[in-house]
């Protein structure tokens, strides 16, 4: 018709990964059949311990993440969790499921000799009192693991020299070795290689000494034990459970240890607890209650939080306050090589800390120590509790003051000029103009700053472990020392001394994570007035 107008065909805009006529192109097309490959690869190894352990749970969350992963990627509709995923599940990974597990640890005795179940507990405390039975079969021994040599599960490969037959013998029993799929020199003779165990080397056999003497086969006459590295027997228990009773029995003594479930252990009627092994429990707030009731522990820990405050504050305040003035001095237009001297102080930043913290605790030392060779002193830097401290921050000054002259350099040359000019024409001094004027836009860019740092010092595990290493200690106390910060007291804890107590360590992370969120909570509360000045 004459004079009418004919609107064009409206298109609508490709979708996520798909070309101008809808189709995904290819090079997008091969991008996602290789990210979806690599997600159900990992799947199908993250599944196959999970079956094997019996964890179903786990089964079902991996099998709902992969079912989630190719739901989104295959589907064009949800193009905003295709960038959303990926974070989320790194996020969840490390970030919520340690703190998740942390905090249920705490309200656990979960340590050393209580990390398995009742069942393990007895299994263990069985395997330990196995003697030789008269008469039994002496095994050739082969030590080995089910995977890795430094963290896989113990295993015995095992040939009977009379009989010329060969076994494995694991944690669930003893099973025979399929024909073809191990090596040995002569029939019953000693295993030197195997397809399906990593056989160990004499010393990889050192490095789990523990995990070897600890270890045994049950069977059903008792269990099998290893006999130096070479020879295994079969044995039986000394000590056997009585589910009646729900109690250990020494068959030599007659001595009787009953279980006590709420804590974890065997023991006596008189209170005693000689089995060392036992069993995870949930305790409640036991560990928590343990910082405030034991005179010992919470006198440390009164003393260590004080100084903890004190180092994480102080270490903020003297590198702010050195990195301002360094920053001031060389923003000033006059001054020549301010490029060099920048580069100057620049230089120990770019070091890496591990190392420089090594080196300057070797500087502090007290018989070569270049400290003591300057000044000529006879000082024991780190043997006494003030000295220590005052090393402490003093490496810290250094490692830390240049940081901080580089954001308060960028932060200054941000302000404008004509701020500070407009207060000199109207007669501010130049103290003045900076205390009112610099200073406080200073604080509005890096207050956030200020309490990020307070919060990395608070955890600096490194500048007190490679210095001081906590130390000088109490003679009444040496799992606390005087310039322990929290975090290495936990440390201690956890696997230092002469046993590591994971649920009382995981208790006092949460404390740590308590006063820090706190701290920063309220800090960033009080710096919002500060935005005010803008």
């Amino acid at each position: 018709m004459a004079g009418s107008t004919t609107s064009p065909p409206s298109r609508k805009a490709p979708r996520w990964g798909l070309g101008a006529d809808g189709t995904s192109s290819p090079r997008t097309l091969m991008v996602k059949v290789v990210g979806l490959a690599v997600v159900a690869a990992i799947a199908l190894w993250a599944a196959l311990p999970l079956i094997r352990s019996d964890n179903w749970w786990g089964l079902g969350v991996v099998a709902g993440v992969t079912a989630l992963a190719f739901y989104i990627y295959l589907s064009p509709r949800t193009v905003p969790m295709k960038y959303l995923l990926p974070g989320t599940l790194f996020l969840i990974a490390f970030q919520v499921i340690p703190v998740l597990y942390t905090v249920s640890t705490a309200f656990t005795n979960f340590s050393d000799g209580h990390r398995g179940t009742k069942e393990q507990a007895i299994t263990a405390i069985q395997g330990a009192s196995v003697t030789q039975v008269p008469g039994s079969t002496i095994y050739t021994l082969t030590l080995a693991t089910d995977g890795d040599a430094a963290t896989g599960d113990i295993v015995f490969l095992l040939s009977d020299p009379t009989s010329q037959e060969s076994f494995v013998g694991t944690a669930d029993g003893l099973e025979p070795l399929e024909e073809g799929t191990f090596e040995a020199p002569t029939p019953g003779g000693k295993i030197t290689a195997s397809d399906d165990y990593t056989v160990l080397t004499v010393p990889q056999v050192n490095a789990r000494q523990d995990d070897i003497s600890a270890f045994s086969v049950p069977t059903d006459a008792g269990a099998i034990k290893s006999q130096g590295l070479s020879a295994a027997f079969e044995g039986s228990p000394q000590q056997s459970y009585d589910k009646g009773c729900d109690c250990i029995t020494d068959a030599a003594t007659g001595d009787t240890w009953t279980a006590d479930d709420g804590e974890g252990s065997f023991v006596s009627d008189d209170g005693a607890r000689p089995l060392a092994q036992g069993w995870k429990v949930n305790v409640g707030l036991d560990n928590f209650a343990r910082v405030f009731t034991n005179d010992t522990i919470r006198g440390s820990f009164l003393r260590i939080v004080v100084w903890n405050f004190a180092f994480a504050i102080g270490t903020v305040a003297i590198t702010f306050g050195l990195g301002l003035v360094v920053a001031i001095a060389l923003n000033n237009p006059l001054m020549r090589g301010r490029t060099l001297y920048r580069s100057f102080i620049i230089l120990p930043y770019a070091m890496p800390g591990i190392a420089m913290y090594l080196v300057w605790r070797e500087m502090f030392n007290k018989d070569f120590g270049l400290i003591n060779r300057l000044l000529g002193l006879d000082l024991n830097w780190f043997g006494t509790t003030a000295s220590s401290m005052f090393a402490i921050l003093l490496i810290q000054l250094w490692l830390g003051y240049n940081y901080m002259f580089l954001v308060i350099t960028g932060a200054l040359q941000s302000i404008p000029s004509d701020l500070v000019e407009a207060a000199g024409v109207d007669g501010a001094k130049p103290f003045y103009a900076f205390r009112t004027i610099t200073f406080p836009l200073l604080l509005v860019a890096l207050a956030p700053l200020l309490i990020t740092s307070f919060a990395f010092n608070f955890n600096n595990f490194s500048a007190i472990f490679l210095t001081s290493r906590g130390g000088p200690f109490p003679p009444d106390n040496p799992s606390a020392g005087s310039t322990d910060l929290l975090i290495t007291y936990t440390y201690r804890l956890a696997f230092g001394g002469s046993g590591a107590d994971y649920g009382f360590a995981a208790a006092i992370s949460v404390l740590i994570f308590l006063i820090v969120a706190t701290v920063s909570i309220v800090s960033f509360r009080r710096t919002q007035a500060l935005e005010e000045i803008n």
